[in-house]
């Protein structure tokens, strides 16, 4: 008697961030995707083919039940509350906690090897390392690398985390608080005085404040800021939050590109 094929792979994933879903589309492995964040922007079509299930603290715990998954995949401690609440429910809960660049590569190929393609998963991630190495060698080629401030929030300021600080140097400019960077939850980068900023002289500010629109002139015209160089010279610059924010594929690759070539203009304007 021939025995039936079955899939031994998940084939209903409820995905509870963005990431692996950009992921497990960019592998061709959508079919797979029973539901998805609300807050999924990548890639656009996700959004009109998978119900919207969950936030990034709080999940629709009902809805995602009814759509019978065999996986949930979500990131990090904030989502420890929706992964316990699945797991009584007996759902198989998978929760990533990568936070770098090579925490982003790892997870790329560690989420293909979990659906069973593994192969392409390794190719995906192969190219995003040739990438970067790419982006690494134009940056090698400036003349001088800026300072960069990169701001991920305003009241308060808030730094960017290691993934950004590590992304900000590859594409050629040096983030000037690297302590924070290494600081894995948001309170932990928030800077308490402003000031600090003012004494770190940067060339380059970047913003991207999580899920409202970046004002540089609210940045420019903070108490003591003018005295700043990237104010002085205009260099206030958004990074939109969907391109950098989210520890997935859109960082190494769309935002990446974005820093780079802001960092590539400023050296570019720079007197020999």
């Amino acid at each position: 008697m021939e025995m039936l094929s079955v899939d031994p792979y998940p084939t209903r994933i409820v995905c509870l961030t963005e990431e692996p879903t950009e992921v497990l589309y960019a592998l061709g492995e959508q079919d797979r995707i029973a539901g998805i964040s609300g807050f999924t922007v990548r890639p656009a079509r996700a959004r009109k083919e998978k119900p919207k299930v969950s936030a990034f603290t709080s999940a629709k715990i009902g809805e995602i039940l009814k759509l019978e998954p065999d996986l949930a995949i979500g990131f990090s401690d904030i989502q420890a509350d929706i992964a316990r609440d699945l797991i009584k429910a007996g759902v198989e809960v998978w929760i990533s906690n990568h936070r770098s660049v090579a925490g982003i590569l790892a997870y790329i190929r560690r989420l293909g090897a979990m659906v069973g393609v593994a192969e392409k998963a390794e190719a995906y991630a192969q190219k995003a390392e040739q990438h970067i190495a790419a982006i690494e060698a134009s940056a090698a080629r400036l003349p001088r690398r800026p300072k960069v401030y990169f701001e991920e929030w305003d009241e308060p300021l808030i730094t960017g985390i290691r993934w950004v600080a590590e992304l900000v140097r590859i594409a050629g400019g040096d983030d000037v608080f690297p302590e924070q960077a290494g600081q894995s939850l948001a309170k932990h980068r928030i800077l308490g005085d402003p000031t600090e900023v003012v004494a770190q002289a940067p060339d380059i500010i970047l913003g991207s404040w999580c899920g409202k629109r970046f004002r540089p002139e609210k940045v420019a015209a903070r108490p003591g800021w003018g005295a700043i160089p990237a104010v002085r010279d205009g260099e206030l610059h958004e990074i939109k939050s969907p391109l950098i924010l989210q520890p997935g594929p859109a960082a190494l690759f769309d935002g990446l590109d974005a820093i780079h070539a802001v960092i590539r203009a400023w050296a570019e304007k720079q007197p020999a």
